[in-house]
């Protein structure tokens, strides 16, 4: 009988000490992974990349539009509202690509109860400012897409999450460092690399005219069949212009973006006879586990199918 009570006060003791050690287990692990961490919300993919770079582990990051999904027109959703009204940093591109439109951000932001320059920050400050050609007065928001732009994200980026946690300053300049060091060494890369193509090939032609930025730090006039893709998309019009601009070159090969219906690309190869080459990236990231789910990579992927596709005989 004594052994028997023996052994039971052992079973208790054993279960009791087992749950002790796992109450406290999970609240170490609430603490690492709730404390000491900034909450960060960034409008795209695109941005929420930028910002995981240059936090690292110290930033809890969560993007609003996800990827594969158009940034021009969004509506949040409830889970946006409270990542938004819970973060300690809000990233926006600017430039009109979330405030144009049906003004989804401003929205959100007043929903949220948070103020522009104070808990909001647009990445894009410091730029030099394309414009869409048909108004003047309207800019044009693809500044990602010339590399030295997307080092200027960084460098505000870091700036911003430094003045917000200053305890963590040297960690956060150190991962900048390293980041735009990896995307200058390809942004000057490409300068040199597509001036080497005739310049009768030189010639960039995709759905949308997205390709601003990137045209002008890589030396690529471009042609496209509508100018956001927020307008009317591939009419008569539109495509005979293309296809006019297209027949005074020599041209090889067409590029169709990621976030747009193929349907007008592939008109428009059948009426000229010129291929697509390959889909390229724009307004968002790859999903997760695909060539482009990085900025870093999207560049690249862009960088390597427009020169391949342009140079090829």
């Amino acid at each position: 009988m004594k052994r028997k009570l023996i052994a039971v006060i052992g079973v208790v003791l054993m279960i009791s000490g087992m749950s002790l050690f796992l109450h406290q287990r999970q609240r170490k692990e609430r603490v690492v992974t709730t404390s000491d961490r900034l909450r960060v919300v960034s409008t795209n993919s695109i941005v929420d990349d930028m910002v995981k770079n240059v936090g690292g582990k110290y930033v809890q990051h969560y993007s609003i539009v996800k990827r594969g999904t158009d940034p021009h027109e969004y509506e949040p959703r409830p889970t946006d509202i409270s990542a938004t009204a819970e973060a300690d940093v809000i990233f926006y591109n600017g430039l009109n690509l979330e405030t144009g439109g049906n003004g989804w951000f401003k929205k959100l932001i007043t929903a949220s109860k948070k103020d522009f320059n104070q808990d909001a920050f647009a990445v894009s400050k410091g730029i030099k400012v394309r414009y869409l050609t048909t108004n003047k007065n309207e800019p044009d928001p693809h500044a990602w897409l010339d590399l030295a732009n997307g080092i200027q994200y960084v460098k505000n980026i870091n700036q911003t999450l430094q003045a917000k946690d200053p305890k963590h300053a040297k960690d956060y300049q150190q991962n900048t460092d390293r980041y735009i060091a990896k995307l200058t060494k390809l942004h000057q890369t490409a300068q040199t690399k597509f001036q080497q193509i005739p310049a009768d090939r030189r010639l960039l032609v995709t759905s949308e005219g997205a390709f601003k930025y990137f045209a002008a730090a890589y030396h690529l006039p471009t042609a496209y069949i509508w100018e956001v893709n927020t307008e009317s998309q591939g009419t008569p019009e539109q495509m005979r212009q293309t296809i006019k601009a297209i027949e005074a070159t020599k041209v090889r090969h067409l590029f169709v973006e990621s976030s747009v219906s193929p349907k007008s690309m592939n008109k428009l190869s059948q009426e000229t006879g010129i291929p697509i080459a390959s889909t390229i990236f724009t307004d968002s990231l790859a999903v997760k586990g695909q060539p482009g789910d990085t900025y870093y990579s999207m560049m690249k992927w862009n960088l390597d199918k427009i020169y391949q596709g342009l140079d090829e005989s």
